[in-house]
C-alpha cells in the first residue's frame, strides 16, 4: 500500500515542479526543461527529479546549477501546493533515457539501410 502512495506523491511532484519551473522560476540560465520523471524514496525525505534539457552541455550545466541555485524557492513552492508533513529535498539529474532511444533509433535505421519497417 506504500508504494502506491510514494507513486502517487511522485506523479503529483512531477506535475507541480513542471508548472513551478515554467511559470514561476524567472531564471535566464534556464532554457526549455521537462520533468520526465520523479524518484521518491519510500519515507519520502528525498525525490530524484529527472530532467530533459534541449541544448548543448554547456546549456544544460548551466541549468543544472540555475536550479540547484533555486532548491529552497521550488522546495517551498513544492510544500505550499503539497501539503507535506516535511517536504522532500530535491536533487536534479539529467535523463538520458530520450537521448538513448534517439541513438537506438538511428543505429536501427542504418541497418536495415534508411528504411524503417514496422
Amino acid at each position: 500500500m506504500a508504494k502506491v502512495r510514494v507513486g502517487r506523491v511522485g506523479e503529483q511532484i512531477k506535475k507541480e515542479l513542471s508548472q513551478i519551473i515554467q511559470t514561476e522560476l524567472k531564471d535566464p540560465r534556464i532554457g526549455f526543461i521537462t520533468v520526465t520523471g520523479v524518484d521518491l524514496t519510500n519515507d519520502m525525505s528525498q525525490a530524484r527529479i529527472y530532467l530533459s534539457v534541449l541544448g548543448s552541455d554547456e546549456q544544460k550545466e548551466e541549468t543544472l546549477k540555475a536550479l540547484a541555485r533555486g532548491k529552497g524557492f521550488l522546495r517551498s513552492e513544492l510544500g505550499k501546493r503539497i501539503r507535506f508533513r516535511h517536504t522532500p529535498d530535491l536533487l536534479f539529474k539529467f535523463d538520458s533515457s530520450i537521448e538513448y532511444g534517439s541513438r537506438i533509433e538511428s543505429l536501427l535505421t542504418d541497418i536495415n539501410g534508411g528504411s524503417v519497417q514496422q
